[in-house]
């Protein structure tokens, strides 16, 4: 396998490549972004199965003056990426690696195992559909650094969104063979915030930026998302209810003293509201019939749970159970990623982690997001105005989440006040199963996704997989087997 230093080596020497005749020499030079990407090719991972795409990975600078730089993990689509939509994959969080969640336990190409120095290859990877980018955002999150420390102090949705919007501009001027490729935003809860704001940063900059700059942006799909305070608070408690997760008494003396409204909630409301997260203790919010994994440092347990303060809804922001981590299928997957992405050799081969992180690699970051600057009550003034701005908007939901319940995104949708073209309509598989249900509002389509947990691409691959390339080529799901 060729040695990234000597394949850089040779680049910077820029090859002259001598030519007959009367001597003539032509000097092959390439750009100093072109080094950059070439610099960023990863050439194999530790344990890594044999793959025909190409991969990079390596920092994009968001912000000179500060020194703030975003990791990125970037797979080309696994046939034809000439011809293939660029998608740009968000966690939430806010603090959660994409790289730890997205790419090694839900919908990227490679997997940590148990006890192995293997990765697994998904069978069901989204780059079968697009070419597939990940970043770690904001700065502190995963490989993503600053060398000004009063940045991590100063974390909010807004510097989130101008951060990721910078660091797209400066991939694109590195990779600029996919400028002219439609390009999609895909996330899931925190990313409710995320995806809508870098969407309309986006959005409002394509009609001010020069041609060189401007993103060929086509839409936005989000699942089990963040969006609007009042609802999600309010379809958590509901969901609880009716999933048999809460009392007939705990949900009348909740939903008879807790104003879902307001930041602050009253004393008696906090006793009620305490006893609702106790479940979540024993349980996995995330998935409600999974198992949990059993002494892990990643358990549903309070004891195991570090704290991501600062985010909405502001009324549960103040209970632990808020903030807890998911988990997947396998519940212990986590763990496997958090070991393989601290070993030296796999960092050193994504060329992460070059100026000396003093802190292990983590999934989620709480200590930087303590101080959460801005968040938004509600989204929907955004997601109005990119729907009326003619981008395509599809939202979708694993039914048997707990946390951003099927129950508080329809409260949400209900909320934007959108004409309905199609009514719950069900979905099927490719085994003739039903996958979920779709109602087509006009401007956004609601997917359901049956049997699936907070982080849908773990859960229902398959069924994610084929969301997602109906999203990429705006076609309806099918509404009856085949």
């Amino acid at each position: 396998m060729v040695k990234v230093e000597l394949l850089l080596y040779l680049i910077v020497a820029l090859m002259i490549l001598r030519v007959g005749g009367e001597g003539a020499s032509l000097r092959i030079e390439m750009t100093e972004e072109e080094l950059r990407r070439e610099a960023d090719r990863v050439m194999g991972l530790p344990g890594q199965p044999p793959v025909e795409f190409k991969q990079y990975a390596g920092y994009v600078t968001v912000n000179e003056t500060h020194g703030r730089a975003l990791f990125y993990w970037f797979f080309e689509a696994t046939k034809n990426p000439h011809n293939k939509p660029l998608l740009l994959w968000l966690n939430g969080g806010p603090g959660c690696s994409s790289v730890g969640y997205g790419e090694a336990e839900e919908l990227g190409p490679f997997f940590p195992q148990k006890g192995k120095p293997e990765l697994k290859f998904n069978p069901h990877t989204w780059n079968k559909a697009a070419n597939l980018l990940f970043v770690e955002s904001p700065v502190g999150v995963g490989f993503s650094y600053t060398n000004t420390s009063r940045d991590l102090k100063e974390l909010g949705d807004s510097i989130t969104a101008k951060d990721s919007y910078a660091f797209l501009v400066n991939w694109l001027r590195r990779f600029p063979q996919f400028k002219s490729h439609d390009f999609y935003i895909a996330g899931e809860s925190y990313a409710g915030h995320y995806v809508p704001q870098l969407s309309e940063l986006i959005f409002d900059n394509n009609k001010l930026v020069p041609k060189e700059d401007y993103i060929n942006f086509k839409g936005f799909m989000i699942g089990n998302a963040l969006m609007d305070d009042e609802t999600d608070q309010r379809g958590m408690i509901d969901y609880a209810w009716d999933h048999a997760v809460i009392s007939d008494g705990l949900y009348h003396d909740i939903k008879t003293t807790c104003n879902f409204s307001v930041s602050k909630p009253s004393n008696s409301c906090n006793t009620f509201l305490d006893k609702y997260f106790d479940v979540y203790s024993i349980i996995d919010m995330y998935s409600l019939y999974t198992s949990t994994c059993p002494d892990s440092n990643f358990s549903t347990t309070p004891h195991h749970v570090p704290v991501i303060r600062g985010l909405a809804p502001l009324l549960f922001s103040h209970f632990d159970g808020w903030h807890k981590r998911p988990t997947g299928y396998d519940p212990c997957a986590s763990d496997y990623t958090e070991v393989y992405m601290n070993r030296p050799d796999v960092q050193k081969a994504l060329h992460a982690n070059t100026t000396g992180i003093p802190y292990p690699w983590t999934h989620c970051r709480s200590d930087n997001t303590t101080s959460w600057g801005d968040a938004p009550a509600s989204m929907l003034p955004t997601l109005n105005k990119l729907i009326a701005g003619g981008v395509r908007v599809w939202v979708y939901s694993g039914d048997t989440d707990g946390r951003i319940p099927v129950t508080a995104t329809r409260y949400t949708l209900k909320k934007l006040g959108l004409n309905i073209i199609q009514d719950w309509t069900p979905w099927y598989t490719d085994n003739k199963q039903v996958g979920g249900w779709t109602i087509e509002y006009e401007g956004l389509v609601f997917v359901t996704v049956r049997g699936a947990g907070h982080q849908v691409p773990t859960f229902k691959p398959k069924q994610a997989l084929q969301l997602l390339a109906h999203f990429l080529a705006n076609h309806s799901l099918p509404s009856s087997p085949y």
